[in-house]
Formats: structure tokens, sequence, C-alpha cells
């Protein structure tokens, strides 16, 4: 029996030590990104860059799903409400929705997928192709480079397609309330942000920079550290995906939590 206990509780000791060690590791990758934010060179071009490549080229994805997620709610709230005879509380319904709860989530994870598995494979592969090794051999700083670059764009263009992502549902949710009801735009406007508090704004600000930042920690932790050769891309690009979705939930948890505790 103790013969066969002893590999079991080596495998779990193992595991644990293993788990530990990342956790450690992680904060150290956190630590050191807040360490070289601000220390100069600011690779002020490679964040535009990365800007334009987390941001811009996220619109098009981002203005299909949000539009859709605005319109589909609309036409699912309707129902219920009609039964109540209050049609007229759409707008109020949908922009409490899209504000507080869908136009972040919806754009995290949109990011968590595109944004988030791209910047793991591509850092994944200059870490194997020893590109990475390159750069420090040429007296520049890859972690300023590559790391602070990729997370500071993460967390600066999150907020921004949060922003867009709300617009576009609220317009696909006025296409649809105007359709059936004939609500112009103003009044549709003037009744969806009626509700709407300070603290709703700020809740869903504090959102999308966390998830931001979470997205960027995550995906460039996972390719700066990969291993394995080729098979360490597909790794790190889809563990950042699957880490970066679970992250998210979670946080997302708990700032509802701390916001309905202050509301």
């Amino acid at each position: 029996m103790e013969s066969n206990d002893q590999p079991e509780k080596y495998v779990i000791s193992k595991g644990v030590d293993a788990f530990f060690i990342s956790v450690h590791d992680i904060f150290r990758f956190i630590a050191r990104f807040f360490r070289e934010v601000l220390r100069p060179p600011l690779e002020v071009k490679e964040f535009i860059r990365q800007c334009y490549m987390i941001g811009y080229k996220s619109l098009a994805l981002i203005t299909l799903t949000g539009f859709i997620t605005g319109l589909v709610f609309t036409k699912q709230s309707r129902p219920s409400l009609a039964e109540f005879g209050a049609t007229s509380w759409l707008p109020s319904l949908i922009s409490i929705a899209v504000i507080r709860a869908l136009a972040p989530l919806v754009t995290a994870l949109i990011c968590a997928g595109k944004v988030g598995s791209g910047i793991g494979a591509e850092l994944a592969s200059m870490k194997v192709t020893e590109q990475i090794d390159a750069m420090e051999v040429s007296a520049i700083n890859p972690f300023k480079y590559l790391v602070v670059t990729r997370i500071m764009a993460c967390t600066v263009c999150l907020p921004l397609l949060m922003a867009y992502t709300a617009l576009v549902g609220m317009m696909g949710s006025y296409l649809d309330i105007h359709l059936n009801e004939q609500t112009s735009i103003t009044a549709f406007f003037n009744k969806a942000f009626n509700d709407i508090a300070f603290l709703d704004l700020f809740a869903s600000l504090t959102k999308a920079l966390t998830y931001g930042f979470t997205i960027g920690v995550v995906s460039c932790y996972l390719g700066y550290n990969a291993t394995q050769g080729t098979t360490g891309v597909g790794k790190a690009a889809n563990v950042s995906v699957v880490v970066s979705m679970f992250l998210i939930f979670i946080e997302e948890i708990i700032i509802v939590q701390i916001v309905n505790s202050i509301r």
C-alpha cells in the first residue's frame, strides 16, 4: 500500500508546487510590467501600432457583434414586456443591459478570442524561433518593446471598443424599436439614458480597463514564456483565450458584487 500511495502523493505535491511557482512567476511578470511601463525609453511607435492592430483591426467584428447583440436582445425582450403592456420600457431596459453588462462583456470576450490568441501566438513564435533572444543581443529590451506596449494597448483600447460596442448595440436596438413602435431617435435616447447613473458608466469603464489588462497580461505571459517549439505556439494561443475568458467571468462577478454593494 505504501509503495502505491507514494507516487500518487508525489504527483499531487509536484502539481501543487508547480501551481504556486506559476502564480509566483505571474506576479513577478506583472511587477516587472509596472517597473518598465514608465521607464524610458518609451516605445511610442510600437504602442501606436499595437493600438491600431488591437483597436482598428477589431472594429469590423465589434460592429457586427454589437449590432446583432442589441437587435436580438430587443427582439427577445419585447414579448415579455408586451404581456404587461410595457413595451415603452424597452429603451431603458436595453440601455441598462447593454451599458452595465453586455457591452463590456461582449467586447472583452471578442478581444480575448481575437486579440489574446493573436498576441499569444505572435510572442510564442518569436520565443521559439529565438527572435526574443536576438533582440536582447542587439541591446533592445524585448520585454518593454513586446510586452509593455501590448498590455498598454489592450488596456487603452478595450474601453474605447466597449463604448463603440454600446453605441452600435443601441443603434441595433433603436432600429428594431423604430420599425415596430415608430419611436424617434431623440425619444429613444432620452428614454434610454434616463435610468443610467454615473455609477453605471464608472463600473463599465472599470470592467473594460480590468478586462483589457487581464487579456494583455495573460496572452503576453503565455507567449513570452512559451516552450516546446512549434507545439508551444498553438498551446500559447489556445490557453490565452481560455484563461482570459475564465478570468473575465471571475472579474465580472467580483465587480458586479462590489458595485451592487455600493449601489
